[in-house]
């Protein structure tokens, strides 16, 4: 294998954009057109978030495109490269998803890219949290298109409270979801309790905690750390930079097997797709024997040794998971530790 070509997913959108680029014309469709579209052609040939995404955009008035959409490499005054930048509360243009600027069939069309990228096991779950740090799909969220829908470079980026996701169209190369992302919950008071009540992701950590239940001592002690980094440094450090925690290559096969199920659980929210390319820079890194596990130990809620907070880090992968007091996890995955997280 090639471990040098850029990732690809293994079902090519671009043959499939570039097949359907005669549905939509150049010009805004009115709401009755773009109906029309998604009931003849899209519930009949595919939903592909990449092909909602170019149906958005030729969608969008002049005003609209002026407002949320930005060349592929637009530059912030205050974030920087735009495209890539992860917040876990922020909005990424000012117009609100269900706000006017936008009609009800866009609307529509943004929620169905997003259910796209998401698990369909994981619909209900994303809309609790929501529905908790927001009051709601679409209520304090801001949307962003780069780069133009059906090219060779484009993505769409969907932000608010806990919330960097990303629809890329497979046109970002060596990385997976689209570059860094970011999700987290606040489910209200008790979610500060030891077991997280009604956080829809901490199973991720009683995951994660499963792996370290079959460390024996000598392991345990190479896993704990005791400070834990800035949550949001999630740089890769590259092949030849020292990562703290335990190799997973100093595992047996039946701890690797715990831990291959824990990273099942984290890559579980998200669509196929972003799955196997999860996996697929995984593997060109050096499989999962070229990661490490660690624990921090300095904020432990309830004091139960279920900790709260841990990572999982290649030279090129990037989990981080905060716990405590409420989840953030911060993702940034590629197949080259060379890519930049900003840039």
């Amino acid at each position: 294998m090639n471990t040098n070509r850029p990732l690809r997913r293994p079902v090519d959108r671009r043959w499939f954009l570039k097949s359907t680029a005669g549905t939509v014309g150049a010009t805004a469709l009115s709401g009755s057109a773009l109906r029309a579209l998604a009931d003849e052609r899209l519930d009949k040939i595919d939903k592909a978030p990449e092909t909602l995404v170019k149906v958005l955009y030729q969608s969008l008035s002049d005003q609209q495109r002026n407002a949320m959409c930005f060349d592929w490499d637009h530059m912030d005054k205050k974030r920087g490269l735009l495209r890539t930048r992860v917040e876990n509360n922020w909005k990424i243009t000012d117009q609100t998803i269900n706000s006017d600027f936008y009609t009800p069939e866009q609307r529509a069309l943004v929620r169905s890219i997003f259910e796209g990228i998401i698990h369909p096991d994981w619909h209900a779950k994303f809309d609790k949290q929501l529905k908790d740090d927001m009051g709601g799909f679409g209520k304090a969220q801001s949307a962003a298109i780069f780069g133009t829908p059906g090219s060779d470079k484009f993505e769409f980026v969907l932000t608010g409270r806990h919330t960097t996701l990303r629809c890329d169209g497979n046109t970002t190369d060596h990385v997976a979801f689209g570059g860094p992302i970011f999700y987290g919950h606040a489910a209200g008071r008790d979610q500060e309790l030891a077991d997280h009540p009604g956080n829809v992701f901490w199973e991720q950590a009683v995951a994660a905690n499963s792996v370290y239940k079959t460390l024996d001592g000598k392991q345990r002690k190479l896993a704990e750390i005791a400070e834990s980094p800035n949550e949001d440094d999630v740089a890769f450090r590259g092949k030849n930079s020292s990562i703290p925690g335990l190799p997973v290559s100093e595992l047996s096969n039946d701890q690797r097997q715990v831990l291959a199920e824990a990273l099942a659980k984290l890559i579980a929210p998200f669509r196929s797709t972003d799955r196997d390319e999860v996996k697929m820079c995984i593997d060109r890194q050096g499989g999962l024997e070229s990661l490490r596990m660690a624990f921090y130990t300095d904020d432990d809620t309830g004091n139960d040794k279920v900790w709260d907070n841990w990572r999982l880090e290649g030279p090129s992968f990037v989990w981080h998971f905060r716990g405590s007091p409420h989840v953030h996890v911060w993702v940034n995955v590629a197949d080259d530790p060379s890519v930049k997280l900003n840039a």
